[in-house]
Parts: structure tokens; C-alpha cells; sequence
């Protein structure tokens, strides 16, 4: 038996420092994903995609793991970053995108949207207890994320 938990995120932040440099660590997937916390292996597959495996949660046979791979796609010009998921890697399925506008030289406007579907080996009885607890963990690991890339600049 699995369940299957559903998660819209949307953040806006403002980052200072110039949109190339925000642009540049952004649309460089193993230099953005080493600040995003819990991240056990980010593996290249080549072209641009890339399969994340988070770090366990939980204890021994009860322990969740995270999985999934994205395709990912640049256009500075459009200032806009995006990432579509690829079919059969892992446990999740995620795709999303950032949204960069210049803020004058020294700042930078930036919108983080992501849905992803993570499907976990648990029986069906638990989803209502689970899947907040899921939620909360995958809104915390974001909020980690946009802390700490800030502090990068």
C-alpha cells in the first residue's frame, strides 16, 4: 500500500545582490541545491537533469526517503527558471519554477512556485495523520532554502 501527498508551494523573496549573480547560482542546479538543506546526493543524468535523493526520515523499515529527478531549463533573458520532472525516477514527482526581476543593481526580485507529488510506502490509514506532517517538513526544508540563499550573498 502507498499514499500520495500533494504540495503547492509559492515563496517571494528579495535577494541582494545583482540579478546576473542571482540568475548565474540559480540556474547552476548542484551550486543552488548545495543550499538547500537535507539533500543526501544530487546526481547529474546528464543534459541539464538531475535526480535528488534526500536524506531518510524516520526510523529503520519505517524510514521515508525522498526521491525524484527534474529536467531543468534557463532563460535569462526571460528571467525565468524552470524544472519539469522526470517520469520514473524515484518516489516524486516535482516541477516549478523561479521567476528573477532586477531590483537597481543590488537587488533582485524572486519568485520560487513548485508542486510536487511524493508517494510514500505507508498504508492508506495514515494519510490524514502523515501527510501534514509531510507537508510541514517540505515547507520547512523550503524556508531553510531561501534563508540560506540569501545569506550566500
Amino acid at each position: 500500500m502507498a499514499i500520495t501527498v500533494s504540495i503547492e508551494l509559492n515563496r517571494d523573496l528579495e535577494i541582494p545582490a545583482s540579478y546576473d549573480e542571482v540568475f548565474d547560482l540559480l540556474a547552476d542546479v548542484p551550486k543552488s541545491a548545495s543550499h538547500f538543506p537535507k539533500v543526501d546526493k544530487l546526481v547529474d543524468l546528464g543534459d541539464n537533469a538531475y535526480r535528488w535523493e534526500m536524506e531518510k526520515v524516520g526510523v529503520d523499515k519505517h524510514a521515508i526517503q525522498s526521491v525524484y529527478a527534474c529536467t531543468y531549463h534557463a532563460d535569462k533573458e526571460a528571467g525565468k527558471i524552470t524544472w519539469s520532472p522526470i517520469k520514473g525516477e524515484g518516489n516524486g514527482v516535482v516541477s516549478g519554477s523561479w521567476t528573477l526581476s532586477a531590483k537597481g543593481d543590488n537587488a533582485t526580485a524572486v519568485r520560487f512556485q513548485t508542486s510536487a507529488e511524493l508517494t510514500v510506502p505507508l498504508p492508506s490509514l495514515l494519510k490524514l495523520a502523515i501527510s501534514p506532517v509531510i507537508k510541514h517538513e517540505f515547507n520547512s526544508l523550503v524556508d531553510t532554502y531561501m534563508a540560506n540563499l540569501k545569506k550566500a550573498f
